[in-house]
C-alpha cells in the first residue's frame, strides 16, 4: 500500500510538480481532480518533477465525487487552514488519502463542513492566510510516513 495525495483543481504547475516529486520519493501515489489550472505537458510543470515523473503514479479524475468512488472504504483526511484538527493529532494508516484544494481558494468550504472530523490543519501565525500547497503536502505527508515507521524507504 501507499499513501495518496489528491489535489482538487490545482492551479500552479510549479506546486504539482513538487508534489509529483515528493510522492516519487516516497512511493505516494499522486490523485489529480480536474480542472486543472495548467496543462499537463506544461513545460513548468515538468521542469518542477525533474526526471522523476516516470516515479509517479498519477491517476487523473473528473470530479472529487469519482475519487470517493474508486476508494469506498478510504480514510480521507482534508486540509484546510478552517479545520480545528491539527495535523499531527491524526493516527494515519497506509493507504489514507491526504486531500488538498487549490492554491487560491483551498477546498471548498461544503466539503470541509461535511468532513470536520477528518479535516486537519497545520499550526500557523495569524499573519499569513495559508502555507504554500506543496510544503503543507510535504509537512502532512511525513508526519504520516514518520507515525508509520518510514516504511518501504531508507
Amino acid at each position: 500500500m501507499a499513501f495518496h495525495i489528491v489535489l482538487v483543481e490545482p492551479e500552479i504547475p510549479a506546486n504539482t510538480g513538487n508534489i509529483a516529486r515528493t510522492c516519487a520519493a516516497t512511493g505516494a501515489h499522486l490523485h489529480l481532480v480536474r480542472p486543472l489550472g495548467f496543462n499537463t505537458d506544461d513545460r513548468t510543470l515538468k521542469r518542477a518533477g525533474l526526471d522523476y515523473w516516470h516515479a509517479v503514479k498519477v491517476h487523473y479524475y473528473d470530479s472529487f465525487q469519482e475519487v470517493r468512488d474508486n476508494f469506498p472504504q478510504g480514510r480521507f483526511f482534508f486540509a484546510s487552514t478552517k479545520a480545528h484538527n491539527r495535523y499531527d493529532s491524526v493516527a494515519y494508516r497506509d493507504g489514507d488519502l491526504l486531500v488538498f484544494g487549490k492554491e487560491t481558494k483551498g477546498l471548498p468550504p461544503e466539503l470541509i463542513e461535511a468532513n470536520l472530523s477528518s479535516a486537519i490543519r497545520l499550526p500557523m501565525t495569524g499573519d499569513v492566510r495559508s502555507m504554500n500547497l506543496s510544503n503543507s503536502v510535504a509537512v502532512i505527508l511525513f508526519e504520516a510516513l514518520r507515525q508509520n515507521g518510514f516504511s518501504g524507504l531508507e
